[in-house]
């Protein structure tokens, strides 16, 4: 954001002044002639270096005319080669490289600067290139003549493009489960009142943009003309304000109004229609004269109720337009301020993209964004179907899923926000899918959204950062994700070592993603250990000695008696648990289906996943389409307690008198059966 701070409260004042300052800090200048001299200067720094491997880091400087895509060449000197980039793509021939600009980074203007990094090989000597071109002109540092003059007027000062503010959001961070919380009041979900030490906190953390959403329902008036309360607008300005001033990109909605009231458009069109315009008319003109690093959303997951797609792609083109037209009416900052327009369900289907696009066409505005969500292959994110692991399965998903927006908005010009992001099994607890498989659907999804250019904004309700004490609640997570804001991370099969506390140790092999990294070590703590003696390494497999997890298993009591982790090239490091375990066990028990549990004595062992079936063979359970049941809410285990339960959502879908056989699938590999009949009410458990 430049480092330019803006007092919301004096908008009006200082609306023409702050605009200028923002210019000016991102080099765009009011051109003195009809086109510019030629020029460049590029920055080329080797970032890390090991054994064969390098990582790159370029900066291009453009001194002349502002360009709207560009190539960079350079001729390695010793023999390099680059084997991965991102924010660019690279092609060698022999030791010559051109790199071009990706679709989000196309356009350097005067004085403007893109960066792009890779990885590469090398051998012997890793020198600097001597010398770079860019669009064909030798970048000096200096500036000259242009070989021929712009054939295009330079574009108007005192903006930026859409494409290019959407960039400047990642990462994004969510206010969720407050403004828009149900309720009194915005702590009626559970989260504290939104202080400015908070707004500057997920700043400090390294955010770039926060989607405050709002729900507006209990705050307007239900009969014409639907004022929305003043006191209302005023807290939202105010929140709004701070994080503007902690130099945040602010994304602000219409959020749960969506299923609250919205939904019912087909049959309520003019209240509906009439509430909806209401909102976003005191909206436009209460932030009339923000700044431009404030954005609006027109509707959160919209959905409407009893009509088919087309319907509802019509509703929703009506919801869209008449949003676009109130806001640029407006005038002011709204005039171009950047407008973000939701896909039905805000997903990335096929037709709800086409839907969308149809609609961005119409309205011929290049200040447009998409936006969509991504929760996760869904039987992977909420732990179902035996769907434990990141598997291809799952990261197939996430391709097409970006993919698709990318093929539909991105190449076409129009960026995409995922204004959500994370796993829909957090819903439940962020313990629904397994620490590293969740860490590896993170990794790659930062990674994968940043080769296509999108950006992504964490969907935090409370779970992840802890509003009061202002930390993380799984550092490691963050870790991960921060990590992937700019490079990647290298990851193993596992993040779990099972060693049974009888058994004889022996070594364990481990097969690692190293996803464009070089191993460099493993370590406990600080401590680095010895290769050879703690562990060797042959390609991507790590052995760790049984001499080592020996000493980690220490007296062998159950549960994770030591971690190691491996420490990659760049990233954050990979934990390794060592854990000792016996065959876990559960017993007998009779209860009341509302509070039936399952004593178990898991003895270090965790519960991966948990199938139902009666004893000819067929599901039983919730979502009988599958055997494997939902991590959470058809069975949840508590460690501490030592209990499995199977709540009410289990037992209402279960046949009455039927006998149930219940196999338990840990992570260690062990598996136990236990038998079910719930009868009247009442259930009876049993091991036979």
């Amino acid at each position: 954001m430049q480092g330019v701070k803006r007092r919301t409260r004096k908008w009006m004042a200082l609306a023409v002044a702050a605009l200028a300052v923002f210019a000016a800090g991102l080099g765009i200048l009011a051109p003195t002639a009809a086109y510019a001299a030629e020029g460049c200067k590029v920055d080329y720094k080797i970032a890390s270096q090991w054994g064969g491997g390098f990582t790159g880091d370029v900066k291009i400087t453009n001194l002349g005319t502002a360009v709207s895509s560009w190539n960079l060449v350079w001729t390695f000197p010793n023999g390099q080669r680059v084997t991965q980039a991102w924010n660019a793509t690279t092609t060698n021939s022999g030791d010559t490289v051109t790199a071009k600009n990706m679709s989000y980074n196309a356009s350097i203007p005067t004085n403007g600067s893109v960066s792009f990094g890779f990885n590469g090989s090398w051998s012997g000597t890793n020198g600097v290139p001597a010398s770079f071109s860019l669009n064909g002109t030798v970048c000096t540092g200096a500036v000259g003549e242009p070989s021929t003059p712009p054939t295009t007027t330079p574009p108007p000062t005192g903006g930026i493009s859409a494409m290019e503010t959407v960039a400047a959001m990642q990462p994004g961070w969510n206010l969720g489960n407050s403004l828009d919380a149900v309720g009194a009041d915005e702590t009626a979900w559970g989260n504290p009142r939104i202080t400015q030490s908070l707004i500057n906190n997920v700043a400090a953390q390294g955010y770039n943009s926060i989607r405050i959403p709002v729900t507006w329902d209990n705050h307007q008036s239900k009969t014409a003309p639907y004022a929305v309360e003043d006191a209302y607008l005023d807290r939202v300005e105010e929140v709004v304000g701070w994080a503007l001033d902690a130099d945040l990109y602010v994304l602000i909605n219409i959020h749960h109004d969506s299923w609250i009231w919205m939904a019912d458009m087909n049959s309520n069109r003019t209240v509906v229609e009439d509430r909806y315009e209401a909102i976003w008319t005191e909206l436009a003109s209460r932030f009339r004269d923000a700044p431009p690093e404030l954005l609006f959303e027109s509707v959160n997951e919209p959905q409407f109720n009893n009509v088919d797609d087309t319907t509802a792609y019509g509703l929703l083109d009506d919801l869209n337009t008449s949003f676009h037209q109130i806001v640029r009416a407006s005038g002011g900052g709204n005039a171009t301020r950047v407008l973000v327009l939701p896909t039905l369900h805000t997903n990335a289907d096929q037709g709800r993209l086409d839907a969308l696009s149809a609609t961005i066409d119409a309205l011929d505005d290049p200040n447009i964004a998409a936006t969509i969500h991504y929760y996760g292959f869904w039987p992977f994110s909420v732990n179902i179907a035996g769907y434990t692991k990141f598997n291809d399965e799952v990261k197939a998903d996430l391709e097409g899923y970006f993919n698709r927006a990318y093929n539909e908005f991105i190449a076409n010009g129009i960026p995409v926000l995922v204004g959500e992001y994370g796993l829909l099994g957090f819903d439940t607890h962020t313990g629904t899918v397994e620490q590293g498989e969740k860490l590896k659907f993170f990794e790659y999804a930062g990674y994968y959204a940043r080769q296509k250019g999108i950006t992504l904004q964490l969907w935090d309700n409370g779970q992840h950062f802890d509003r009061t004490a202002g930390t993380w609640k799984d550092p490691e997570l963050f870790a991960m994700m921060k990590a992937a804001w700019t490079t990647r991370s290298g990851t193993a099969a596992s993040d779990q070592i099972y060693v049974g506390r009888t058994a004889t140790v022996a070594d364990v092999s481990l097969a690692l993603n190293l996803n464009g990294t070089t191993f460099q070590g493993l370590r406990v703590g600080s401590t680095n250990l010895v290769q050879g003696t703690d562990y060797t390494i042959s390609g991507s497999t790590l052995t760790i000695k049984a001499s080592r997890l020996t000493t980690l298993l220490g007296d062998r009591s159950y549960g994770v008696r030591g971690t190691v982790q491996a420490v990659f090239s760049q990233g954050a490091p990979w934990r390794i648990s060592v854990i000792s375990y016996d065959q876990p066990t559960m017993s007998a028990a009779t209860g009341a289906s509302a509070t039936f549990a399952i004593p178990t004595q898991f003895k270090g062992d965790q519960l991966a996943t948990m199938e139902a079936k009666y004893a000819d063979g067929t599901a039983a359970g919730p979502q009988n389409w599958t055997s494997y049941k939902e991590f959470g809410r058809a069975f949840n285990p508590n460690y501490t307690a030592g209990t499995v339960t199977l709540p009410t959502a289990f037992w209402s879908e279960v046949n009455d008198g039927q006998k149930v056989t219940l196999t338990f699938h840990f992570w260690s590999g062990r598996t136990v059966t236990y038998y079910v009949t719930e009868s009247g009410g009442n259930v009876t458990g049993s091991l036979t």
